[in-house]
């Protein structure tokens, strides 16, 4: 188990949404229309918070379908807040 200082955890919560917002953008860009967004779900909450800030701020409505997938597995905190990246002027 790795253990991170509080500076160390922002850096590495931050590469690791980046890295996930990548993945996003490689599967829409394969034109994959079916999203198993299972390996999400019990992940750190500040930093899915965090991801979906990222997605909230590239104004970008590609993500639509992704974050519609993800909307019905998680848990109704996460639902919520994937619900108003949704409905955010795109």
């Amino acid at each position: 188990m790795l253990v991170y200082s509080p500076k160390g955890w922002e850096i590495e919560k931050d590469t690791y949404t980046d890295e996930l917002l990548s993945g996003f953008d490689k599967l829409i860009d394969s034109g994959a229309d079916c999203f198993n967004m299972l390996y999400l779900k019990d992940r750190s909450r500040d930093m899915i918070m965090l991801l979906l800030d990222k997605i909230n701020d590239s104004g970008d409505s590609k993500y639509i379908p992704i974050l519609n997938a993800w909307k019905k597995i998680d848990y109704r905190k996460v639902r919520n807040r994937i619900g108003s990246v949704i409905r955010a002027p795109h």
